[in-house]
């Protein structure tokens, strides 16, 4: 299971790590020494939640959101 997003988890990085925000709120990882990054916390192997987002295009009650695999989905 994702866990949410909390302080701890930016302060617990490596020192090699930093992490970034999509436009649509997800959280990634970035790995500078290795130059690559992921959606999995590299101490913790889980996804960051930062919760659904709600968009002017979907009908009234609708919200997306993301799977832990990163497939978007759309909620009601």
């Amino acid at each position: 299971m994702a866990a949410d997003l909390q302080p701890e988890w930016i302060s617990c990085l490596p020192s090699s790590w930093s992490y970034g925000v999509t436009r649509d709120g997800r959280v990634f990882f970035i790995n500078e020494e290795a130059k690559s990054t992921t959606w999995l916390h590299p101490v913790s192997g889980e996804a960051v939640i930062t919760g659904h987002r709600k968009t002017p295009d979907l009908p009234t009650g609708w919200e997306e959101g993301f799977t832990f695999e990163g497939a978007r989905c759309f909620i009601k």
